[in-house]
């Protein structure tokens, strides 16, 4: 696929470029509590704008149902950018309406402009060729060349993503070169021992990934919510654990075939069970007890992974060649329940291998904890899409960067 490079040859002065990112950041309200994957995509834009293009950035935020919603607005993202870039940035208060049409236009070389939320249109999202087709030939009308450099997204076949590039000459922006790369380090020729470790809520958001990576990892560490599921299938009591029943049966079979291609699966040891949910809002002093965890209390719930399971986790980490993390191993929102995640991130930076955290959640609590993002060797930008590219599904996204 070209990159920005490439088109920097033929050359971009003048031009408008629509640059499809990911400015999918999490707000409360109206404030960002994480701003990496604005930070991510500010290279791609302040190189385009550098070299003299009219740079068009266009993103999601959040899902809403195809129309305009103020709760999720992209304002605050614009605003946040352009303190990032040291310039000023224009705002379209629509996608491809009067606003956007006005904006573009009033654009001088080198400036920069964000479109409000694409999906406040349903062409976006919408699984109808023709439909999304008609959304993607209107963003057309706003561009002549396009940036595909929102990894967060590009395991979506929506518009912006898939359909608009095949409508304007393109090339991929150096975020999603990057994240390829990174992708291609765990996929082929892979550094060993190969330790991945995998968190989260729900075993079923995993299996895929789980599936592939019995052929690939040497060590698969299974945390947080979706660890209950695997120690049900052990026959262990898991209180009012996060479970899912109907997977026992797959989650069985994933254990057996492991044992047989020599994958170590690693389970938690111990765990931080509780008869109540902590509170993320106020972060209130939790009530708990450190238990093993095959004596988790049938009225109780596990938060973390206990400080045995912590020790043990990290030694399967800390002497590995290559590490792929995806997924808080407890509730890390929550400061009595960030022990687990915590450990995990510090057993990254102890590594002397090639480490990557996976995007999503783990991506936002390495930063929310406190760790130098430099320190690891790439924090990925898409969970969803870091997973699919590990499954190894086809994604829509770069399959339209192709040339």
């Amino acid at each position: 696929m070209k990159t920005i490079d490439d088109l920097a040859t033929e050359g971009v002065a003048g031009k408008r470029v629509f640059v499809r990112a990911d400015l999918n950041v999490p707000m409360d309200g109206t404030t960002i509590t994480d701003d990496g994957r604005i930070r991510a995509v500010a290279p791609t834009i302040a190189k385009l704008a550098g070299l003299g293009a009219k740079v068009i950035v266009a993103s999601h935020l959040g899902r809403p149902k195809g129309a305009p919603d103020p709760a999720f607005s992209l304002a605050p993202a614009a605003e946040r950018l352009g303190e990032i870039l040291g310039q000023a940035v224009a705002f379209a208060t629509d996608t491809v309406g009067e606003s956007a049409a006005s904006v573009v236009a009033g654009l001088a070389d080198g400036q920069v402009a964000v479109l409000e939320n694409l999906r406040f249109n349903a062409g976006e999202t919408s699984k109808d060729d023709a439909e999304r087709g008609a959304f993607a030939d209107r963003l057309a009308e706003l561009a002549d060349l396009y940036v595909g450099d929102g990894f967060g997204a590009v395991h979506r076949k929506h518009a912006s993503v898939y359909d608009l590039p095949r409508r304007l000459p393109h090339a991929a922006g150096d975020l999603i070169a990057t994240e390829v790369g990174v992708l291609k380090k765990l996929t082929e020729d892979v550094k060993r021992p190969y330790t991945v470790v995998l968190g989260g809520a729900k075993v079923s958001d995993k299996l895929a990934v789980i599936d592939e990576l019995l052929g690939k990892a040497d060590r698969l560490l299974i945390g947080g919510g979706m660890a209950y599921t695997f120690l049900k299938a052990k026959g262990y009591e898991v209180g009012i654990s996060l479970l899912q029943e109907d997977q026992i049966p797959t989650v069985t079979e994933y254990m057996e075939r492991a044992a047989k291609n020599g994958v170590e699966l690693v389970l938690p040891v111990d765990v931080l069970v509780s008869a109540d949910f902590p509170d993320l809002k106020t972060k209130a002093p939790a009530d708990f007890e450190t238990v093993d965890a095959d004596k988790i209390p049938s009225d109780k719930e596990g938060l973390d992974i206990g400080p045995k399971s912590r020790e043990l986790f990290a030694s399967k980490i800390v002497d590995a060649e290559t590490v792929f993390w995806n997924g808080p191993v407890g509730v890390a929102e929550h400061p009595d329940y960030a022990g687990g995640t915590t450990a995990i991130a510090q057993a990254l930076l102890d590594s002397t291998g090639f480490t990557v955290v996976g995007g999503g959640d783990s991506a936002a609590a390495v930063r929310n904890l406190g760790f130098d993002e430099s320190k690891f060797g790439h924090i990925s930008t898409g969970g969803g899409a870091s997973l699919e590219y590990l499954e190894g599904k086809t994604l829509p996204g770069l399959a339209a960067l192709e040339d």
